[in-house]
């Protein structure tokens, strides 16, 4: 090795003194710095008026400018640069597109501190692999469930279908990679943001993909819409569409009560030879297979 001389030396010294220290920043849960980037957007507007709630700090981060127009009026807070935004940032919200997420990160992740904990709102671009290569930092991913159609609370704003606003939601959520003390405070901010809370999970990202696309758009929202393409098939056929559309939603939930076992009751016998007819006139005898690695995989791919 070649001889420093003693100012060289002493530099050396400074810079291994500042990465050690870096890479010791304490993460605490409460009084946070927290970088929010997208904060104009929909969902970053819904994550912005929770927060401003809490006792972190919110450096908001929005590069159109209907977006920081709509910030302002929603929420009172002002954009600020990313440099910004990110010098100090104990945690960073990426509150943009599953599209622009891995593009939004590159730009984002080589400028943190070691330490700092980036928290991804859906599971497709983690389990894509879109995230940057970094060993240092914590990815955390969560996602709401959504206020469930079956509660016992009572409250004035029935209109609340997403969460975050008066309907309490249970959510679900994944350290990704980081030390295991991060999950703590990840899950604090994820409180925050998807508040108020009926629950909180545990998952795994790969068990968050089977949830999100799987469960919940790949499998629920196409039998919804084969529900809905019902319902217009039978006002077509002459059937008043109020009429229909009181029959549809009522059913809905009386037999969604008896399947979920919300109540203890049991389907008619013509309901089950219904269901015995049905399930395979509408259903393939392969269905479940949407829920294989591989199907998770492209459905993830064409969505990222």
């Amino acid at each position: 090795m070649r001889d420093m001389g003693p100012l060289t030396y002493h530099l050396v010294i400074q810079v291994d003194k500042v990465i050690r220290e870096r890479k010791s920043i304490p993460i605490r849960s409460d009084g946070m710095k927290i970088a929010l980037i997208g904060a104009g957007g929909k969902m970053g507007v819904r994550l912005s008026l929770n927060l401003a709630k809490s006792d972190h700090e919110v450096a908001h981060v929005e590069v159109s400018e209907a977006g920081q127009a709509r910030l302002r009026e929603a929420v009172g807070a002002d954009c600020v640069p990313l440099a910004e935004a990110l010098s100090g940032a104990q945690a960073v919200v990426l509150a943009v597109p599953d599209t622009l997420i891995g593009k939004v990160a590159q730009g984002v992740v080589q400028d943190l501190d070691p330490g700092t904990i980036v928290i991804i709102l859906d599971a497709a671009a983690p389990y894509a692999g879109h995230l940057p290569k970094r060993e240092d930092i914590t990815y955390f991913v969560t996602h709401p469930c959504h206020p469930p159609i079956f509660s016992d609370e009572e409250r004035e704003d029935r209109k609340d279908y997403f969460g975050g606003i008066s309907a309490r939601q249970s959510i679900v959520s994944a350290l990704m990679q980081g030390p295991e003390e991060h999950y703590a405070a990840g899950e604090e901010i994820a409180r925050v943001i998807w508040a108020p809370i009926l629950r909180s999970h545990r998952v795994t990202v790969e068990q968050m993909a089977l949830l999100e696309p799987g469960l919940s758009e790949t499998m629920c929202a196409t039998l919804l819409k084969a529900m809905k393409d019902g319902l217009d098939e039978v006002v077509r056929r002459g059937v008043d569409p109020v009429a229909a559309r009181d029959f549809l939603l009522g059913h809905m939930t009386i037999l969604a009560a008896v399947t979920m076992n919300e109540i203890d009751g049991v389907f008619s016998d013509a309901c089950n030879k219904a269901i015995e007819n049905g399930y395979p006139q509408i259903l393939r005898d392969d269905w479940l297979k949407i829920f294989e690695p591989e199907e998770i995989a492209e459905s993830i791919r064409r969505i990222t």
